[in-house]
This record gives C-alpha cells, sequence and structure tokens, in this order.
C-alpha cells in the first residue's frame, strides 16, 4: 500500500500517533548521524607544523638596521628560520652578514597618498611588506609574521601556538597593546607589529590583492598597524587574539 494512501485509511488519532512516531524517529536519525562541527583547528590529515613552515617579515630601515639588527640575531638562525628584512635602502654590508635575514628593498610608495598631520610616510612602506613579501610567492608557507627590528619572536612557542589553527582559514593572529592609553586611542582590537602578528597563507594572499586600494582609502590614518587592521576589517576579519604577543608601549613614548 502506497504511504499517500496509508495516511488516508487512517482515523485522526491513529493519524497523530504515527506523525508522533515519525518525528520521533527523524530526530533520533539527524542526531545520531550529524556531521561533526568545522573546527579552526589544524586539520589532522596536515603534516605537524615546522619552523619552515613560517616566513617571518621585519620591517627595518636604513638607518635603524645597523642598530638593531643584534635583536634580530636572537631569534633568527639561518639554517632553520625563514625570514626577510624590509629596509627603504640598502644598508652597509646588509650584503655579507648571514647571521641576520637577507636585506629585501622596499618598492617606491611615493605613488600612495598620506595625510596624518606631522605623521611619517613610512607607515605606507611598512604596511606594504605584507602585500611584498606575499608577493614574492615562497614555497611551502603556512604563515606569514610580521614584526619590527626590535621585535624579539620565541620562534617554538610561535609554532606550538600557530599549530593550533588551520592555515586554510582566514586567520589575523596576535594581541592588542599592553597600554591602556594605545588601545584606547587606536583599538582593542588591533594587533601590533611591534609585539608581532600572523596572517594565514590563505588570508595573506587575498589581503595582498586588496591592499594598494587600501593604502588609498586609508591615507587619513597614522600608522601601518591601523592600515593593515582597517584593510583586514574591510574583509570581514577580526583579530583572534592570543596572549603570547606582547606590545609594550611606555605612556610617554608615542
Amino acid at each position: 500500500m502506497a504511504p499517500v494512501t496509508l495516511l488516508k485509511t487512517l482515523n485522526p488519532s491513529r493519524l497523530k500517533t504515527f506523525l508522533l512516531i515519525f518525528s520521533f524517529l527523524l530526530i533520533f536519525y539527524l542526531l545520531s548521524h550529524r556531521h561533526a562541527p568545522v573546527s579552526h583547528l589544524q586539520s589532522a590529515s596536515q603534516s605537524p607544523l615546522t619552523r619552515r613552515h613560517l616566513l617571518f617579515a621585519i620591517a627595518s630601515s636604513y638607518r635603524s638596521w645597523p642598530r638593531r639588527k643584534s635583536y634580530v640575531r636572537l631569534w633568527y638562525s639561518p639554517n632553520c628560520t625563514r625570514a626577510l628584512a624590509f629596509l627603504d635602502r640598502v644598508a652597509p654590508d646588509a650584503a655579507s652578514d648571514d647571521s641576520v635575514p637577507p636585506v629585501v628593498v622596499s618598492e617606491d610608495t611615493s605613488k600612495f597618498p598620506y595625510t596624518f598631520p606631522r605623521g611619517l610616510r613610512s607607515a605606507i612602506r611598512v604596511a606594504r611588506v605584507v602585500k611584498e613579501v606575499v608577493d614574492r610567492d615562497e614555497k611551502d608557507v603556512r604563515w606569514y609574521v610580521f614584526g619590527d627590528d626590535d621585535t624579539v619572536f620565541v620562534v617554538d612557542n610561535l609554532v606550538k601556538t600557530l599549530a593550533k589553527y588551520d592555515h586554510g582559514r582566514w586567520f589575523y593572529i596576535g594581541s592588542n597593546s599592553e597600554g591602556y592609553y594605545q588601545n584606547v586611542k587606536n583599538s582593542f582590537e588591533m594587533a601590533y607589529g611591534g609585539g608581532g602578528f600572523a596572517i594565514s597563507y590563505s588570508l595573506a594572499r587575498v589581503l595582498a590583492r586588496v591592499l594598494d586600494s587600501c593604502l588609498v582609502r586609508y591615507a587619513h590614518l597614522y600608522g601601518s598597524d591601523s592600515r593593515i587592521f582597517s584593510c583586514l576589517a574591510e574583509l570581514g576579519v577580526g583579530l583572534t587574539h592570543e596572549p603570547g604577543f606582547h606590545q609594550v608601549k611606555f605612556i610617554n613614548h608615542f
């Protein structure tokens, strides 16, 4: 007997009982066969994250690099750490020093507007490091990590932290400032280059494509971090807070 015919032959009492039993069986089936929720965690099928999957992009300058590269030596190892230092022009003896990352001269940014009163145009060049390092298309990169030339990374700890996340999804990972005034003036949801921040490979590829147009729209902002933060906000990406990133800013140094 067809299901429709069966329903027609049932009286209201039996029909109600039939529908209740059918609903119960349907709910039981859905609960017992539900799919596992999508997780932000790294897939078990991927190989474990290592130091070689991270590419550090360090923002520096011709003037500060000779003084601050000693900070970089504290965490950089040419045999197992991938990093590049972006300068406005080549610093003395940059090519002959193997104890620090290779130096890359940043592209010209004079075409981009900068209207913040008494600010520094170098903020545009530093922000654009994100695009320039991605455009190099280095192989086997899962995370791009950005910092200043006086940022000190504990690389193995950073690997453990980023290993919790899937680089195939969009992640902007860092922490807000440890200074209240900085957070109020800028944002409690913005990562700082001074403390370092990481962008997943998949997000970095998209950000690199739209960054130049963002730099034009946000000419009124002060620093490089706020430009990156604003561009990511346009993409709908918020900051994933990881307390291991520390941006220390003294109250009288702003």
